[in-house]
């Protein structure tokens, strides 16, 4: 198998193209220059050894080094063998509310943000554990099945927003029946939810769905986002002012955080409940309890071993680099027969 360790340095190569274009436009400047002083026949008589061909030939020569470095910079690896490696970890399911409520700003940018921004710090720091997520509001729905493919759970991640469960509502008690469903009975993991909302108006009986999640083994933890005084819900910006959430008499609705409900949820699922921040240190900490559990074995997966190889293409690089620095743009007889053969004008 071939592959780039660094594939993102490819996008230099679209340098190279412009770089072209302006070495043509270079030269063509330069010519025109040189004929405002002298024509054509002049100048082969004040300066025979000047050819333009070389010119071409030395532009190609720079621009081609430039390649081979921005490869050799890419670093090109082959794999060499294939290792069959166990999968040990526990298995995490985080319920993310999307509702309007989190919308409130009360935890900066606003909660939904602040949770997203936590939830892809826990992500960088997954070391062989299987993350899911549920996506819930009015009703619940599995955002990414559980998986160790953690750049495809963060791209998922990042794609959430307040449009992802168009029904409106606080459906906790069917985000945790969701997540519960999703485990794989018959891995002998250690099994958590991580639910993450400001737990206003839930719905649904949310202790007997804490219940069957307990009894399969199930821990809940909690992180309330939002204040318990109460904020506006921001809709937008209408005439320069910002818009807020309204009820039917046209008074503002406040958001406030249900700790009590959060802090039940946590107890009988046997977890903590933590009160969300900005900075997502209640992640963090809630990492630190779950890396104390027994990482189970759930699988093996087939991992290649790669080597480098970007000293093939940055060896002839400085060799030809060397060479370059030695090229001048004078005429030489060899590259005269060589184009002549070709039918290329030597001038």
């Amino acid at each position: 198998m071939f592959r780039f360790a660094h594939s993102e340095y490819l996008h230099l190569l679209y340098i190279i193209p412009v770089l072209m274009v302006a070495l043509w436009f270079l030269y063509r400047k330069q010519s025109k220059l040189l004929e405002t002083f002298t024509n054509k026949k002049l100048l082969k008589i004040l300066s025979p050894e000047r050819s333009r061909n070389k010119f071409y030939v030395r532009s190609f020569l720079v621009l081609f080094i430039l390649a081979l470095l921005i490869l050799s910079l890419a670093n090109p690896q082959i794999g060499t063998k294939y290792e069959e490696v166990k999968q040990t970890g526990i298995d995490v399911f985080i319920l993310l509310d999307v509702s309007l409520s989190m919308k409130a700003e009360d935890v900066k940018p606003n909660r939904i943000e602040a949770a997203k921004h936590s939830i892809g710090m826990l992500i960088e720091k997954l070391r062989g554990d299987r993350i899911g997520m549920v996506v819930f509001s009015g009703a619940a729905f599995v955002q990414f099945p559980l998986t160790t493919d953690y750049a495809a759970a963060n791209l998922l991640l990042n794609a959430i927003n307040f449009n992802t469960v168009p029904q409106q509502g606080t459906a906790i008690a069917e985000a945790i029946r969701t997540a519960t469903k999703s485990f794989r009975e018959d891995a002998k993991t250690e099994k958590v939810i991580i639910v993450i909302t400001d737990g206003e108006d839930h719905e649904g009986d949310i202790t007997s769905a804490v219940n069957e999640a307990t009894e399969k083994g199930i821990k809940i933890y909690t992180i309330g986002l939002g204040s318990q005084s109460g904020v506006p819900i921001p809709l937008g910006n209408q005439s320069g002012q910002t818009a807020y959430k309204t009820d039917n008499q046209g008074n503002i609705v406040l958001t406030r955080l249900d700790e009590l409900t959060l802090e039940q949820i946590a107890n009988d699922g046997n977890g903590k409940y933590y009160h969300g921040t900005s900075g997502g240190n209640e992640l963090e900490s809630i990492y630190n309890d779950l890396s104390k559990l027994e990482k189970t074995e759930f699988g093996t997966t087939r991992v290649t071993d790669y080597e480098d190889r970007f000293y093939y293409l940055l060896a002839p690089a400085i060799l030809l680099l060397l060479f370059e620095f030695f090229f001048t743009e004078k005429r030489s007889a060899l590259l005269s027969k060589l184009f002549k053969k070709l039918g290329i004008e030597s001038e």
